[in-house]
């Protein structure tokens, strides 16, 4: 071997540790990652299956709500630009 590959073999062994450790705290964080992204879903589906299950029937019988509006003022107002525009 020559002096610089020796050189290079040896400031790698001194980092080596150094290197392990960051490649631990990396895998440590996207395990992290992963297990949050899980989580969160889990969850959703979770709440999903819930309001699902608990959400009212479509076919059974409600009461209908009617709303009376009183538009003539409306018209009125309607029927005078109508008027306006042909003459």
């Amino acid at each position: 071997m020559s002096q610089q590959k020796v050189d290079r073999y040896k400031k790698q062994k001194n980092n080596r540790e150094k290197i392990q450790r960051r490649e631990k705290w990396e895998l440590r964080l996207e395990k992290l990652a992963i297990a949050v992204v899980c989580i969160a879903m889990v969850g959703w589906i979770g709440y999903s299956a819930y309001d699902l299950v608990t959400r009212e029937d479509p076919d059974a019988e409600q009461e209908v709500v009617t709303t009376e509006m009183d538009v003539t003022a409306l018209t009125d107002y309607l029927s005078s630009l109508s008027q306006t525009e042909t003459e």
